[in-house]
This record gives C-alpha cells, structure tokens and sequence, in this order.
C-alpha cells in the first residue's frame, strides 16, 4: 500500500524535540551502514534515536575515512563495528568506493547514510545502492552547495540558513529534497556559531529522513 502520507515520525515537527515512541512502522528494522569523517554526532544521535525505540533501523557498520576521527570513538560507545578505509591509501575516488561497496555489502546493507562524510562519491557507489544513498548538508537546498556551506551562507548576508536531507546523486548536493529544517542567521554568528545551532537540527532531520526513506524502501510510502 502507498500513501501521500508519511510514517508518523516524518510528521513530527523539526522545531520541537522528538516524542518518545516505540519504532513499530516495520517487522524488520532497515539495516544502514554509515559514512562519517569527523566527530560523528549525526552518527550518534542516529544510534541514540535507535536505542530509545524512535527510529526502526540497525547500524550494521560505521565506515570512517580519517584515523583520527572520534566518530570510531562513538562507534564503539554503542558496540557498532566501526571499519577505517583511509582515502590516503586510494589512487582514486573510484578505487575508495569500491572498497566501501565490498564492506556494505558484506554486512548486508539496506541504506547507506552519509552522515558527515567529507567525500565525493562516484557512480561506483551510487549504482551498487542506487536510490539508497541519503546525506545530509548544512544549508538549504539548492543554495550553498558543496564545501563550506556555513561560511557561504554567511558571505552571502543572507537571514535564513539551514540543513537538507536528501537522496545522494553524481552531481554534488541535486538529488531529491526528503527533509529541510531552517535556521537563522544572527547578526553576530561566526561560522562556528552557526553551524552549531544547525547541527541541532541536522540530528533530528537525519533522523526523520530515514524513517521517510525507510517508508518508501518499504513500499509503504510514496511522495506525492
């Protein structure tokens, strides 16, 4: 059955905090691997919303592209495998992809969720889990595209900024909108401070965006 309407928790507002409620839109929870390169807080607050029963989805692998990274760090705080494949030790985007492909597929899985992952991604990727690959990115699409964003957004005086989730295509930030929350611009905002105040809405739009995702691999939903 499809509907127009999305799964109860994509109708939860993204200017109010989650309400508690037990994940039950699915028999089988969705299997996601994630990308990150950095802290990992979109990686946490995604494992956070599975482990309070607000999201019905498993991390089945972390993959992280920096040794550095404290997303591994995070990984293990919720006893997720956490896989390192260094873009360094890649002679190309495409050799990198193919290994991420060999790791999700050897954990089985359903969507990939690039949650902070501060890498472009090639066909190789995208045409192993076409239409199954989300991101998440600090402005509001289409506008401020590629890196920097933040730092875009403040260049360009403008009063409202914010986050986009959506379906990841070859060219870098087009594909498909699934969720948007806006944030403003303070007069006095540094890139730090803002982006801050976006990354709050990040974690409950990347949150959102997999369960509407998930609705859709599912066959339950449809976007009107």
């Amino acid at each position: 059955m499809t509907s127009s309407t999305p799964p109860d928790l994509a109708l939860q507002s993204l200017c109010s905090p989650l309400t508690p409620h037990r994940a039950t839109e699915f028999e089988t929870p969705v299997k996601l691997g994630v990308l990150a390169s950095g802290s990992g807080s979109n990686f946490e607050a995604i494992a956070q919303a599975i482990a309070q029963q607000h999201l019905s989805a498993r991390v089945e692998v972390l993959i992280y592209n920096n040794p550095q990274a404290k997303v591994a760090v995070r990984s293990q705080q919720y006893d997720i495998p956490a896989k390192l494949l260094n873009h360094r030790d890649y002679a190309s985007r495409e050799g990198l992809d193919r290994a991420i492909v060999d790791v999700l597929r050897s954990y089985n899985v359903e969507l990939v969720v690039m949650a902070g992952w501060m890498r472009v991604v090639t066909p190789v990727l995208l045409d192993a889990f076409p239409n199954r690959v989300l991101n998440i990115h600090p402005s509001l699409l289409p506008s401020f595209k590629g890196i920097r964003a933040v730092e875009q957004a403040i260049a360009a005086g403008v009063k409202i900024t914010g986050c986009t989730a959506h379906w990841v295509v070859p060219e870098v930030d087009s594909g498909e909108i699934l969720v948007q929350a806006a944030v403003p611009v303070l007069a006095d905002d540094t890139p730090d401070s803002l982006h801050a105040r976006i990354q709050v809405q990040e974690h409950r739009a990347i949150v959102t965006a997999i369960a509407l995702a998930t609705a859709q691999i599912r066959g339950v939903w449809t976007p009107s």
